[in-house]
């Protein structure tokens, strides 16, 4: 049976590529021009994101789908299209609402619907061809590629778009976003063409109803514990997304172009952090899964800890060394989680993949959704009663201590017998 090459995962791993592109514009660029340029309350964003993942509730009953098969190929171009038309939308929004309020929230409750329906049909159906039709020694190694060329062209677009985009204007934002979208399709189409065709991917449907196969992988202990850990650090991970370049506006000072520069830098951070892990991981075989999930979710918080001491220094802190470093260690938890998951997907009774990694994905987007919103709403009641170093920098600390909380879950949960190696391929 004919499974993907390394250099078919390599061609996948650029359509987690193009999606991260799109993606990043509307959860950083575009709020940040929301909470600094348009004076909204930093809610409406956060309000916003979160709609985009509370629709990525469904992805469960995608992979439930996905464990049976079938044109997967045509469900990942369509849902990147659908992103890419409400990324165009939520763009063109922003002028809207200088001119009528209702008219601009209107345009991005769809728009940004329109952004959660295309991640979770896109991103969804590529996991489900990457677990269906890769070798079972490369799955593990196969995530970790996809995830690392994410957050690639998330840092990358964010820092070449946070210098095109300056001196700023609507017609230029519209101008980068058009092309980042015409970009991320044309990738898209030309990775996955003739993948599906060239492989016989392994499809086992499963006879047992969506409600039913949902519980059974319920009811697995390690699975739940596993969906709550995935839970409470994603609500970490996820809080500071919304926060952090109003912080740096707010706060430092920083231009839309510099601020967009820094969420790049935050990514390049994540990346370096996943980077790492892997070297010292297949290089040294140092430490297993566990121990880098806690020292990942330890080092974050720790981090959190000195961007909230730096809010009352004012511009001229570095906030970027400590913005990075924040995403250095999220990139360590992420990748060790990563790894888990993996190892996680095909255990238990039908080896429901799909069901399972559709599961944790939901866990991902409720959290991301709840961080998010929870972050930017903390933000904007403590700033009713404190200086703006003080609202932000007590949400930061809250966070920090989500990690903690984590940290401890994680110690508590998770395999201590899993190793790292397993992020690589067996021989």
């Amino acid at each position: 049976m004919k499974m993907l090459s390394w250099f078919q995962i390599f061609r996948l791993g650029l359509v987690q590529m193009a999606l991260g592109s799109i993606v990043v514009l509307t959860t950083s660029t575009l709020n940040r021009l929301m909470v600094v340029e348009l004076s909204l309350a930093a809610l409406l964003p956060g309000a916003l994101v979160a709609l985009h993942y509370g629709i990525q509730i469904s992805r469960p009953h995608w992979g439930f789908a996905s464990d049976a098969g079938g044109h997967r190929s045509r469900w990942i171009i369509g849902g990147m299209a659908a992103l890419g038309a409400g990324a165009m939308m939520a763009t063109l929004a922003l002028p809207v609402f200088e001119a009528s309020f209702a008219g601009g929230l209107s345009l991005s409750v769809a728009a940004y619907a329109l952004i959660g329906l295309g991640v979770g049909a896109s991103g969804t159906s590529l996991l489900a061809l990457l677990a269906t039709a890769t070798a079972e020694r490369r799955r593990p190694a196969a995530a970790t590629i996809t995830w690392l060329m994410m957050i690639l062209g998330i840092a990358a677009t964010a820092g070449i778009v946070g210098r095109l985009i300056e001196p700023f204007s609507y017609l230029r934002l519209t101008e980068i976003v058009a092309g980042v979208i015409a970009i991320a399709m044309i990738v898209t189409v030309l990775a996955v063409i003739g993948i599906e065709r060239s492989v016989e991917a392994i499809r086992e449907p499963d006879p047992a109803p969506f409600l039913e196969s949902l519980a059974e992988v319920w009811a697995d202990r390690r699975a739940r514990n596993f969906t709550l850990f995935v839970f409470l650090s994603m609500t970490a991970y996820f809080m500071q997304e919304l926060i952090v370049e109003p912080y740096a506006g707010l706060v430092f000072a920083f231009t839309p172009g510099q601020s967009t520069t820094l969420s790049g830098a935050q990514n390049g951070g994540v990346f370096l952090g996943m980077l790492a892990v892997g070297v010292l991981a297949t290089g040294f075989r140092l430490g297993a899964l566990r121990s880098w999930t806690i020292g990942g979710c330890l080092g974050s918080a720790a981090a959190l800890g000195v961007i909230a001491f730096l809010g009352p220094m004012g511009p001229g802190a570095p906030l970027m060394p400590a913005v990075v470093a924040l995403g250095f260690f999220n990139g360590m938890f992420a990748v060790a989680a990563i790894g888990s998951m993996m190892a996680l997907a095909g255990e238990g009774r039908g080896r429901r993949e799909g069901m399972r990694m559709g599961l944790w994905g939901a866990a991902q987007a409720v959290a991301a959704g709840f961080g998010g919103l929870t972050g930017a709403a903390l933000v904007d009641l403590f700033r009713l009663g404190l200086p703006d170093p003080q609202a932000f920098g007590s949400v930061f600390v809250i966070e920090a201590v989500i990690f903690l909380a984590a940290a401890l879950m994680a110690a508590r949960t998770m395999d201590r017998r899993v190793p790292v190696r397993t992020l690589v391929p067996g021989e």
